[in-house]
């Protein structure tokens, strides 16, 4: 039998994308069937917006569904990982993408726990849910997978407000470096991509701000000139690497697509 062709690197994998419905977590569904992929299933709150996106990925060579998932709760979570392996077989990669950014913008001095506690909610113990229950499959199923967390560049740097997104993205990144200590033993590897700043639907709620306004606003913060801006298919295209072969011997590793992002200084 020959290879599968050099551009399907996920030739029959199945994968599992939290946050899919949009933003980076969409980019990296059509990605990951673009490359492959014989399912992907979609996991989101937003069930209108993850049914379009698996409708317009499913083709004869990838079945992509929607499972409607919040990751704040663990027996979703646990559910959506037992059903794509009753449905598909197994799970080979779970890029647990779903993430939120308080509206509120806090600083420490105004800071409101009960927001620190929602975005925790989601971003660390979500994440930690997500790493937990696809471990526990492909170890069951013999699978040396891939577990790919979304972290962001502010894992590395501290800030004055939005400070609780950014204590969480920490934790994300403890989380992935313990855990690929954890699952290494079974061939499972654990990373998590940092992006800098993306227009998403998400920052641009957050930031009341178009996409080009959004991305002027950090334009002075890139290293990295004339390129155009940081896109999610960007972030995706890291993300494809972190699951595919090409990175089998990458692990506890936090792969920054960030164009040498450095924060200058809080926005309004």
């Amino acid at each position: 039998m020959s290879n599968p062709s050099p551009t399907k690197k996920l030739h029959n994998k199945v994968a599992i994308i939290t946050g899919g419905a949009s933003g980076i977590g969409e980019e990296t569904a059509h990605r990951f069937a673009e490359n492959g992929a014989r399912a992907v299933v979609i996991a989101d709150i937003q069930e209108e917006k993850g049914q379009k996106v698996a409708l317009s990925i499913t083709t004869s060579n990838c079945c992509c569904t929607f499972i409607k998932c919040d990751v704040s709760d663990e027996e979703e979570v646990k559910s959506l990982v037992k059903s794509t392996v009753e449905k598909h077989g197994r799970i080979d990669i779970m890029f647990s993408n779903a993430g939120i950014m308080s509206k509120r913008r806090q600083d420490i001095l105004n800071f409101n726990l009960v927001d620190y506690e929602n975005v925790f909610s989601i971003n660390v113990r979500g994440m930690a849910a997500c790493v937990k229950h696809a471990g526990h499959a492909m170890v069951e199923g013999g699978v040396k997978g891939s577990i790919i967390c979304t972290s962001s560049v502010m894992a590395n740097y501290g800030a004055k407000i939005s400070i609780d997104y950014v204590m969480s993205k920490h934790a994300v990144l403890g989380l992935v470096r313990c855990a690929s200590k954890g699952l290494g033993r079974f061939g499972i590897r654990v990373n998590c991509v940092a992006p800098g700043p993306v227009a998403t639907p998400m920052t641009c709620g957050v930031f009341q701000k178009s996409e080009e306004e959004v991305e002027r606003s950090f334009e002075a913060d890139f290293a990295l000139k004339k390129s155009g801006y940081l896109k999610a298919k960007d972030v995706a295209d890291a993300v494809m690497f972190l699951a595919c072969a090409d990175s089998v011997f990458v692990t506890g590793h936090s792969l920054a697509v960030d164009a040498g992002y450095v924060p200058i200084g809080p926005r309004s």
